[in-house]
């Protein structure tokens, strides 16, 4: 099995084809998912504003900060490292409300989170990456040896992801019909780009990444634990009911690894560890995800059933 060390030896390399193409795809994933936002999502912000407030720090702010005590703690391969900041910077994704809603929890508090990040991600993620991968050694020596410059960092991420997601918001808000047919159109689109760049970007070093991925799966397996556990944690602190805590356990646990994972190969330089932890992410929150979801769902039939069991 390959040692996770030597992923931080691959660079994934897009050829001038991919990599004019990665802009676009940042673009048609927040357009996709602006097409989905409404009004009505941010609801909560107004019915609830300080606990809302506290559910959508936890999110963007205290999930990055328990992965760099994580990193701190496990102190894993720069580019593994790396690879954990950036999934915990990024915004959560859509599936959260599938699980959700599949796990009987608070529906709309989870679809104003994804909202609320995703509105936010144009500025918090960039920023995020770079202010939490600097507070670690090893992986501002490796932001440092990239060459990563903060400022044009920042703007170009910035106007490639708030650009069309003011688009998709504009469109959705004001030609809703228009927007709903094309959601479907644009998400197999965005899905399409997504996984062709992942195949270019795998060209010549599937077989290493493959191995490192199986060897850094206990660590993706730790960090997700860790993210839907905070999401328990914060869910309670704030005193949700038992459908709140539902939402705010899988909302902090499922997260945007493919914004994570072209952001990683259009500016951070396609660490080979990086990537491998981003995309095991994307796999494996998917599974704890439906797991979790039907676990609650066996909570409350196992409720029921001694509720009914108990009743003269």
């Amino acid at each position: 099995m390959t040692d996770p060390a030597s992923l931080d030896a691959v660079q994934l390399s897009l050829g001038p084809v991919f990599q004019s193409v990665l802009p676009v795809s940042l673009a048609v994933i927040m357009f996709t998912v602006a097409l989905s936002l409404r009004v009505d999502d941010f609801v909560q912000v107004i019915r609830a504003p300080v606990r809302f407030g506290g559910a959508a720090l936890t999110q963007i702010l205290l999930l990055p900060m328990a992965t760099l005590a994580l990193v701190m703690v496990l102190q894993p391969q720069p580019s593994i490292a790396l690879g954990m900041i950036v999934v915990a910077c990024c915004p959560g994704g859509n599936m959260s409300n599938f699980f959700t809603h599949l796990g009987r929890g608070d529906t709309a508090l989870s679809v104003s989170l994804t909202a609320t990040s995703s509105l936010l991600a144009a500025l918090a993620t960039p920023v995020s990456i770079l202010f939490w991968s600097g507070l670690y050694g090893p992986t501002r020596e490796l932001m440092d040896a990239l060459d990563v410059d903060a400022v044009p960092f920042v703007l170009q991420t910035m106007v490639i992801l708030a650009v069309p997601l003011a688009a998709g918001m504009y469109l959705a808000s004001r030609h809703g019909e228009l927007a709903r047919r094309l959601r479907p159109f644009m998400s197999m689109l965005a899905m399409v780009i997504l996984v062709l760049i992942i195949l270019g970007s795998l060209a010549g070093n599937a077989d290493l990444l493959l191995m490192g991925a199986i060897a850094i799966l206990p660590t993706v397996i730790v960090h997700n634990a860790m993210a839907l556990l905070l999401g328990y944690a914060a869910g309670w602190a704030l005193r949700f009911d038992a459908r709140g805590r539902r939402a705010m356990t899988i909302e902090v646990g499922i997260q945007n690894s493919g914004l994570g994972l072209v952001i990683l190969l259009g500016a951070l330089g396609g660490l080979g560890g990086a990537a491998a932890i981003i995309a095991v992410w994307g796999v494996w929150h998917l599974i704890s995800g439906v797991g979790l979801a039907y676990g609650f769902r066996l909570t409350d039939h196992l409720r029921q059933k001694k509720l009914a069991g108990g009743t003269p």
